[in-house]
């Protein structure tokens, strides 16, 4: 089966967009294409109310397709302008979104979810952002959502550590809104996302979060404890002070500053 994002809408006006890449739903170019027309797609048709955002079989997302990211500087890869306009479609387009999510949520994948307005887990998801592991930093938003939806201390912990959390870790966390039994997830998926569509519950978009970031001066010296911590375990890596330096910047100046400061390291 290729890679694609399936769209279909049901009879209750929710738009579900399911990411297929078998076993994990690695997000291959032609799976973030096809969540990308697919949002264009919801946000288009006036008989969509919401949108949930799921993943075939047993898992959301494992992340971005590692051999597409590295063909991505010899062209034919991961296109980083879709990249950049999901998450802000997601976020801010015209039909609020909701992420399901079963299995595993890792890497790109939960920073789609992130983008989400808001997550529904089930019992023994797991989430995390393990990129620094890789050798890299989170490139989709993740510096950015994870410190505004769990708060500073623990976002870094999980991004420095490259550790997952489960779900009901990320319930009490702040990173999942509701952990439901898995044969009710997109029922559940669907009933909050017309609940935020209805004005029912609120339209939260993570990167416009502050409630959750610690004051600046106790997120500086978190930021500054955790410079010293990477640099004692590993002083000849760069990549986790440059992740440090894109959060630092996000909470100095905004989460949009932050993005802008991940494209230039």
């Amino acid at each position: 089966m290729a890679p694609s994002a399936e769209y279909r809408v049901e009879s209750d006006g929710v738009a579900v967009i399911t990411l297929s890449n078998p076993p994990v739903n690695a997000l291959h170019p032609a799976v973030l294409k096809g969540l990308f027309d697919s949002l264009r797609r919801a946000h288009a048709d006036p008989n969509v109310k919401a949108v949930v955002v799921t993943g075939s079989g047993k898992n959301f997302s494992a992340g971005f397709d590692i051999n597409q990211f590295q063909k991505q500087s010899g062209g034919g890869g991961i296109d980083g302008n879709i990249n950049g306009a999901i998450c802000e479609v997601l976020e801010g387009g015209a039909k609020p979104t909701v992420a399901a999510i079963q299995g595993v949520a890792l890497g790109g994948g939960l920073e789609v979810a992130m983008g989400c307005n808001a997550r529904v887990g089930t019992p023994g998801c797991r989430l995390g952002l393990p990129e620094l592991q890789l050798g890299i930093i989170p490139g989709f938003g993740g510096t950015q959502r994870l410190p505004r939806l769990v708060g500073l201390q623990q976002a870094i912990q999980m991004m420095l550590t490259s550790a997952p959390i489960g779900d009901k870790a990320g319930l009490k966390a702040g990173l999942l809104d509701a952990v439901v039994p898995q044969g009710e997830l997109l029922a559940a998926a669907k009933r909050r996302a017309l609940d935020i569509a209805a004005g029912v519950l609120p339209r939260l978009q993570s990167l416009q979060r502050t409630d959750r970031l610690e004051p600046y001066g106790e997120a500086t010296a978190i930021i500054d404890f955790a410079r010293a911590q990477a640099a004692k375990r590993a002083r000849h890596l760069t990549h986790p002070q440059l992740c440090l330096d894109a959060i630092q910047e996000g909470v100095a100046k905004g989460g949009l500053a932050g993005l802008k400061k991940v494209r230039t390291v």
